[in-house]
């Protein structure tokens, strides 16, 4: 495999570095801008960030021309997600819109519906959630509760939805609800695309065990969506689910250069933690520990070059997704435990006492347990491995 890139392609990361330059809120790059900390000022921070993206043309860069992409090329998209984890860019406040409804709609959806939606999907003028996981349905997409029931022209939409990230910032919804009934569960399932500033439709936020609110409840009463709100056909919902989900592991790129960047942070944590005078880096059982995460972090970029490779080659993404979101979410974990560990009793405060002084390790330690769950539990990504990639026998329980 070769790793250099092409004058062209170190052109275009020139090209992005110099925007970022000049286009990093005031204070981003060295360290000293302060994030809003009210959740309504954050959001419009984050719509405000994509907005200048998007007018610079670097909000959806692997997007078709026709839609305000740049038409991209597989490393280019590599390239950027480089460059967005170097100068650790503000979040996307409408991944789910850029990464998995907009190229969905584009794939799937109607001329009026492409039409209707993407531009504000690039510009962050509407920011989308994803209404899939349900209470007592886990990880099984297909067991699906929420209803949608036909009256006249409009579906009534009845149910919950929970983990749903950036609800309460969310302008539409990308919603699974069951139409029908059919032969086996993941027949008799719709998506639509529901506008989620309506009566029906409640938001309580999640509060996570680090304080934070990333996640919601939503509570579908009697909610309206319309003909026109139905992406794909009726009762083919599970057709579409797949192919939102083959676009949201497109994403995984930015991860796995972010666990380089964590594993380089881990090393000067290791650095600069002693005891008895010693840093902890000149203790034997540290750096054999630190080698093991190398080893484990250095795999995952390779395993995850191997299957761009192929998708270079094939001209669309795999199921060898499941592979990157399983490794990078596990060494993940291991990487952020280790940093707890290496603090002893000093892993167990926060904020300004902490070290680092944000709470950055206490944190994403919190955090790295979540990522095993969303996008697609780790238990369920073995089984996709297993039987789509190994060609093992399905799982009893199926």
């Amino acid at each position: 495999m070769d790793f250099a890139y092409t004058q062209q392609e170190e052109q275009f990361r020139l090209e992005l570095r110099t925007w970022l330059e000049e286009n990093l809120p005031e204070g981003w790059l060295d360290g000293t801008f302060n994030m809003p900390e009210e959740q309504a000022a954050y959001g419009q921070f984050l719509r405000d960030w994509q907005r200048k993206l998007s007018e610079g043309n670097w909000a959806a860069i692997a997007w078709p021309k026709k839609h305000g992409g740049r038409d991209a090329t597989l490393m280019e998209e590599i390239i950027y997600h480089q460059e967005m984890v170097r100068v650790q860019a503000p979040p996307a406040i409408n991944y789910v819109g850029l990464h998995m409804v907009g190229p969905t709609l584009m794939q799937i959806g109607s001329p009026e519906q492409q039409e209707k939606y993407i531009a504000k999907i690039l510009s962050g003028e509407e920011v989308w959630c994803q209404g899939y996981s349900e209470p007592n349905a886990g990880s099984d997409l297909a067991a699906v509760q929420t209803t949608a029931v036909k009256d006249g022209d409009k579906w009534i939409i009845n149910g919950q939805k929970i983990w749903t990230s950036f609800a309460h910032f969310a302008d539409r919804c990308f919603l699974v609800a069951r139409t029908s009934k059919g032969e086996k569960k993941h027949h008799g399932i719709t998506c639509f695309l529901l506008d989620m500033n309506q009566p029906g439709v409640e938001v309580r936020p999640i509060i996570q065990m680090d304080g934070e609110h990333d996640f919601n409840e939503v509570y579908l009463n009697d909610a309206v969506a319309y003909e026109a709100d139905v992406i794909g056909n009726v009762d083919d919902g599970w057709r579409v689910t797949i192919a939102l989900l083959m676009h949201e592991r497109t994403g995984i790129g930015a991860q796995v250069f972010s666990l380089e960047q964590q594993f380089d942070a881990l090393v000067e944590l290791a650095r600069s933690v002693t005891t008895d005078d010693e840093a902890l880096i000149e203790q034997r059982e540290v750096r054999k520990r630190l080698l093991d995460l190398y080893i484990k972090s250095r795999g995952s970029l390779l395993n995850y070059y191997r299957n761009l490779t192929k998708q270079l080659k094939v001209g669309h993404p795999g199921v060898e997704g499941s592979m990157d979101k399983l490794f990078v979410s596990e060494v993940t974990k291991e990487l952020f435990s280790e940093a707890i560990s290496l603090q002893g009793h000093q892993a167990i405060t926060w904020k300004q006492d902490a070290i680092y002084g944000d709470s950055y390790w206490q944190k994403n330690y919190l955090y790295s347990f979540g990522q095993t769950i969303g996008g697609g539990t780790s238990e369920i990504q073995k089984n996709t491995i297993a039987e789509r990639i190994l060609g093992l026998p399905k799982d009893i329980g199926k």
